[in-house]
């Protein structure tokens, strides 16, 4: 049996079976290839060569069948080389801000820790717990205007404070 007119009789036909279960013209041709690669392995099993395009083409069919269930496995999504480091700079980027915002919020709350008893209860009620002025005036049995003013005050304390230890 000759292969070279086995491959030009029946190239087509086998490239058609791929390229219509796969839809895609390169796995068509690797499918294809890989059928002649297995049919000439297995050639000396072939006892009628009138047959042998019927049996080109079930090796074919399974052949694309094999190489769809691996591309279905496989399931990526490929990016192109800049997307990839642009997003390796956005996670490096995203990583020191957290970090930094992260030892700013230490350095906050230690300072808060410093603040008289006052202006800490009434920022931690703000804050913390997100009420408004008036919400802790009731609270604390206090005026509305007084509130405001120790906010006031204890916030600029902190900033002093966090400055400083800058």
């Amino acid at each position: 049996m000759d292969f070279t007119e086995l491959y030009t009789c029946h190239y087509k036909r086998l490239y058609h079976i791929s390229y219509s279960m796969t839809r895609d013209a390169y796995l068509a041709e690797d499918i294809v290839q890989e059928t002649f690669i297995k049919a000439l392995k297995k050639a000396e099993t072939i006892i009628d060569e009138e047959k042998a395009g019927a049996w080109l083409s079930v090796i074919a069919r399974r052949t694309a069948l094999d190489v769809i269930r691996r591309e279905r496995r496989k399931a990526a999504v490929p990016m192109e080389q800049d997307m990839l480091e642009s997003l390796g700079v956005t996670t490096k980027q995203n990583v020191e801000q957290e970090v930094e915002s992260g030892f700013a919020a230490e350095e906050i709350t230690g300072a808060v820790k410093q603040l008289t008893g006052s202006y800490r209860d009434i920022l931690l009620l703000k804050i913390d717990r997100g009420l408004k002025e008036r919400e802790i005036a009731a609270m604390l049995n206090l005026n509305p205007s007084t509130v405001k003013t120790r906010i006031f005050r204890a916030r600029k304390q902190l900033k002093m404070m966090v400055e400083i230890g800058a």
